[in-house]
């Protein structure tokens, strides 16, 4: 038996100023955009040449789900983005404009970068150490 995380839900302001953020900003690839009804969609995106896991983006709705957006993790980083060549990925994003929070480092574990989003959501930028 094989299990996977399908989507995790990433509530956003609205979808269509996230989707430009996440694919052109990060290099992400719109997977669906399927309209729900007048106000809901189904909205996936993930890294480019990912095919496990995908965020779902979920504008928010009620005035809770609001409060919660750049904040569904209570500060702490929320996602984690591997790559295989960190330096490149890091001066792409850094041209782009992605706000890093302090400069790269290296770690047991790999090379990492705090970075966060256009709501705030902080990410790691990883490089793991073979």
């Amino acid at each position: 038996m094989k299990r996977n995380i399908g989507a995790i839900t990433l509530v956003v302001k609205e979808y269509d100023e996230a989707i430009h953020y996440y694919v052109n900003k990060l290099n992400f690839k719109l997977i669906e955009d399927i309209k729900l009804n007048d106000k809901k969609r189904w909205v996936t995106i993930a890294p480019e040449n990912s095919s496990e896991t995908t965020i779902l983006l979920a504008e928010a709705a009620t005035q809770e789900q609001k409060k919660a957006i750049g904040y569904q993790t209570g500060g702490r980083v929320f996602l984690f983005l591997h790559t295989t060549d960190f330096w490149k990925d890091y001066n792409d994003m850094k041209s782009k404009g992605v706000s890093f929070l302090e400069e790269p480092r290296e770690e047991i574990y790999g090379t990492v970068v705090v970075f966060e989003d256009l709501y705030g959501n902080k990410w790691d930028l990883i490089e793991h150490k073979n």
